[in-house]
């Protein structure tokens, strides 16, 4: 089965039926390969889901969030008190959390697999794939693990970053919001983990979880 994750069109060829013929040529190399069934996600409702998800936003910057107008201060709260209420620490809480580097390939595909053996439908992933959704990149992704005492991984987050462009404002011109992406647990509470995980993305400069 293949997954369709990320496709992506320069923002000069949209609504330009790009994206269809990306599909039919998806479609036609797997089918050199004998596999014929994909999986993908879809904003709207097509016949017919084997998932559900729904998306959560975080404010990590709530002031810039509210001046491009992604977001709306709600009945009887100022900016202030919205700040107050988003605000996190400025460091992290779990021990042993650290960015994810090359030597950590292995252990973090032995997390992964093991994880996704609890679902019905999950990826499997080897080295390579996990080394090259996971590791690092300014910009595009990152991932941090938790080494114990021991020196054993326990637990790991990761996020990509998408940012989008801000139309028509005098000093904001972008966005770049944080994406959720694999956040895998064996001892750090997943609560924990998560709230690291907003915490870093905040101080690299995100606004959005």
């Amino acid at each position: 089965m293949v997954e369709i994750n990320f496709l992506c069109v320069h923002k000069k060829l949209r609504s330009k039926r790009v994206a269809p013929v990306l599909i039919r040529e998806i479609t036609r190399r797997v089918n050199l390969e004998g596999i014929f069934q994909a999986v993908y996600t879809a904003g709207v409702v097509l016949p017919k889901p084997v998932a559900t998800c729904r998306y959560w936003h975080r404010s990590l910057n709530p002031r810039k969030l509210v001046e491009v107008k992604f977001s709306h201060l709600s009945r009887n709260m100022t900016l202030q008190r919205t700040m107050k209420l988003y605000r996190l620490p400025d460091v992290t809480k779990t021990s042993g959390l650290r960015p994810m580097e090359p030597r950590d390939v292995k252990a973090v595909r032995e997390l992964t697999n093991s994880y996704l053996k609890r679902f019905h439908l999950a990826p499997v992933m080897d080295e390579e794939e996990v080394a090259h959704w996971f590791l690092p990149k300014e910009h595009i992704v990152d991932t941090f693990v938790v080494e114990n005492s021991s020196g054993k991984l326990t637990d790991f987050l990761s996020f990509y970053t998408l940012p989008s462009t801000v139309m028509h404002h005098p000093a904001h011109k972008s966005l770049k919001a944080a994406y959720s992406f694999y956040n895998i647990h064996t001892e750090t509470p997943l609560l924990d983990l998560m709230n690291d995980a907003l915490i870093i993305a905040k101080l690299v400069g995100l606004v959005l979880q």
